[in-house]
């Protein structure tokens, strides 16, 4: 009997007074209360949403507002007894405003808050809720703008049933709010990265293509930079800027926000510590790619890719010098066929010993939480003045100064020795060490992909790219016919020895001229004294060598030859080079093509301009970059199209270490550069160019920019 009663009650509340809220509209979005259940019962708890319907164009805030913006903020005026809970927030979206970075609504949100009533409340009243809530709601422009809600909630005897029109969807924000899943997180500060390691079963097998971590604290991290992604078996690992609150005495020990995951909303709280290893790959997150980036290569197209692209790495201007020596290497045993062979697989060994090797030390520092990539090893000044004085040694060697792996009187002449197939290893090594600057045509999405992907796979796709590069070598070395159309071996052979000394004593110069770039016009004087020395203790062994020859042993010679060495290499791969700031010369000093340096924050404001943008990720060791500048870009015809397409120029120096630039390579699928970018007049994402330009590509894309 008293449960028909309560029935009963319920119902005439029900029908006297329905629950019922008034929409506010407060400008450019329109505001209302609206409740979950059509009533509610003494000591109940129900939700009752904000809802927000806001404008097309506008949006309004979530709980950290990122660069800029309020959040919505209510304030409730409710009977004596009642309560009203926190918002519970839904998973904000992205709103870039210029080169800022906001987290907010669009469209439409619903933004519940528990409210529970008195035990003591009488069943059949009907009680008015009351709200004043405020917003700021943006588009180009800000406004703050308010509104003072009311909700007419009948008080039942019972339960009231779910509210035939907002039941469902408050009850589905509910769900979808972010919420503790079981996640365990764990970050730590690395140099000017800071890296967010995130691993559960809720991400075991999740697409982390768009994965987004949004902090509640506003200074946590620098929100216009790009977030870098890398997939882990069992979760994932996300490089950020830090932001402000990192930079004082006393940084945050623990980093608590919403991470987004394959549409779901998760909330995190990472610790400081180790990074598990389960949440990486290759240890250094990665942005994903979009379609086409490389992103969507399995393990065979990549290798396949990386085979084809170290073919076509035979062809790029950096590798023609000591290809040169090899076929005169392969030119000396034309006649003799098992040693042209053995030569052929020394080659062979070398390439994929440097590849792999370069592949394992990219995956160690990658691991090391540095942001790096294809050529990484050319942005440390050490290592670029060590190259520039090996090639210095390789061109001394050839010109004669002294020798290596052949005595003086059987230079050019003779079976391939012991010592023979070590100059080959070497010169397969070599050949490596001088196409790290270059990328060729199918090796970007290749090295894109493998340096997302596990260690094992990204060895597989390395030792594929070392194949391909070997490949047309070691192939002459085993085709009877192919050797026997080469030029016989004599005397010619000591010329063209000598003639090839000059493109590596310009490798060298080449490489002096990166380090200017890098550490300035005080490491050009260092490594000109260094290369001096060396090329004195090249002469002293030339000597010594000679006087062995004659059957003397000035050991003195050799001492002081060694010693001169030694100090050369010392002084030149003794840390301590400063790093000098990217050129601030004039546009009109810089070529035919004005440019701006590259920024997330300038890209967004040149595409709101409503202007095409051009952006060319460079550096100055890379060789296939410089001849396209010179080839394609520096040309007049690139220069009126720009000038017509009213395009905007915009260049990324990757000269030196820049994680901001590796993780923007990698959102394109890229592991190194060159990388050129076409972003149309209009919307879209870049248009990704070929790695070789011709000035024809350029002006056809600038054209197509210009309607896109």
């Amino acid at each position: 009997m008293a449960r028909l009663l309560a029935f009963l009650i319920t119902l005439l509340a029900l029908a006297a007074a329905p629950a019922f809220a008034a929409p506010v509209d407060t400008g450019h979005l329109t505001a209302e209360l609206m409740p979950q259940t059509q009533g509610i019962a003494p000591g109940q708890t129900i939700h009752v949403a904000l809802r927000q319907k806001i404008d097309k164009g506008w949006h309004t805030y979530w709980r950290n507002s990122g660069d800029s913006g309020e959040p919505t903020q209510i304030a409730w005026t409710l009977p004596t007894g009642w309560k009203a809970g926190d918002i519970v927030w839904a998973a904000p979206s992205r709103q870039p405003t210029g080169p800022l970075m906001n987290y907010g609504y669009s469209d439409e949100v619903l933004l519940p808050v528990a409210v529970t009533a008195p035990a003591d409340a009488r069943p059949g009243e009907v009680v008015t809720l009351k709200a004043h809530a405020s917003f700021l709601v943006c588009e180009e422009i800000c406004v703050p703008e308010d509104a003072a809600l009311t909700l007419d909630l009948p008080i039942t005897a019972g339960p009231a049933p779910e509210h035939p029109k907002w039941g469902r969807p408050i009850a589905q924000a509910l769900a979808a709010a972010p919420r503790p899943a079981g996640l365990t997180a764990a970050f730590a500060r690395g140099g000017e990265a800071l890296q967010l390691a995130v691993t559960g079963a809720p991400l075991k097998g999740a697409d982390a293509a768009d994965a987004y971590f949004f902090p509640f604290d506003g200074t946590a991290i620098d929100h216009a930079k790009p977030q870098a992604i890398e997939r882990g078996p069992e979760g994932l690992t996300l490089t950020l800027a830090p932001g402000v609150g990192f930079q004082s005495p006393t940084p945050p020990a623990a980093l608590a926000g919403v991470l987004v995951v394959d549409g779901r909303a998760y909330e995190i709280s990472a610790s400081a510590g180790a990074l598990p290893a389960a949440a990486a790959g290759l240890g250094a997150p990665r942005a994903a790619a979009p379609a086409g980036g490389g992103s969507g290569l399995g393990l065979a197209a990549a290798a396949l890719f990386a085979f084809l692209g170290g073919v076509v790495l035979n062809l790029m201007p950096c590798v023609f010098p000591v290809l040169a020596m090899k076929a005169t290497s392969l030119a000396r045993h034309a006649d003799q066929l098992k040693a042209a062979r053995a030569q052929g697989l020394a080659f062979l060994g070398g390439v994929l010993a440097t590849f792999l090797a370069l592949a394992v030390t990219l995956i160690a520092v990658r691991a090391g939480g540095a942001a790096v990539g294809w050529g990484f090893q050319l942005q440390s000044p050490p290592i670029v003045a060590g190259l520039a004085l090996l090639m210095l040694a390789v061109a001394l060697n050839l010109s004669g100064t002294f020798e290596i792996g052949q005595s003086l009187q059987g230079a050019g002449t003779g079976l391939a020795s012991r010592r023979g197939l070590t100059g080959a290893f070497f010169t397969g090594a070599l050949a490596v060490v001088v196409a790290a600057p270059c990328t060729a045509p199918f090796m970007g999405p290749a090295m894109g992909w493998a340096l997302t992907q596990s260690a094992p796979a990204a060895l597989v796709v390395f030792a594929a790219l070392g194949l391909g590069f070997a490949a047309p070598f070691t192939l002459a070395a085993f085709a009877p016919g192919l050797l026997a159309r080469l030029p016989k071996p004599g005397p010619w052979m000591e010329s063209f020895r000598r003639l090839m000394a000059f493109p590596m004593y310009g490798a060298a110069a080449w490489l002096a001229w990166v380090l200017t770039v890098q550490a300035g016009s005080a490491a050009l004087a260092r490594i000109l004294a260094a290369g001096v020395v060396l090329a004195f203790a090249a002469w002293l062994f030339g000597r010594w060598q000679k006087g062995r020859a004659a059957g003397r042993r000035p050991i003195a010679l050799a001492a002081v030859a060694a010693a001169a060495g030694l100090l050369a290499v010392a002084a030149a791969l003794t840390p301590g080079y400063q790093s000098v700031a990217a050129p601030s010369e004039p546009a009109a000093a810089r070529g035919k093509l004005a440019y701006e340096p590259w920024s997330a924050e300038r890209l967004a404001a040149a595409r709101a301009e409503g202007r095409p943008v051009f952006v060319n990720f460079t550096a100055a060791w890379c060789v296939s970059c410089q001849v396209n500048e010179k080839v394609a870009l520096s040309t007049d015809k690139v220069a009126r199209a720009f000038a017509t397409s009213n395009a905007v120029y915009l260049k990324g120096d990757w000269t030196r270490k820049d994680a901001v630039i590796e993780a923007e390579l990698a959102r394109h699928g890229r592991a190194g550069v060159p990388l050129y970018l076409v972003y149309g007049a209009k919307a879209g994402d870049g248009v990704i160019l070929p790695q070789l330009l011709t000035a024809d590509t350029v002006v056809r894309a600038l054209e197509a920019a210009q309607s896109r």
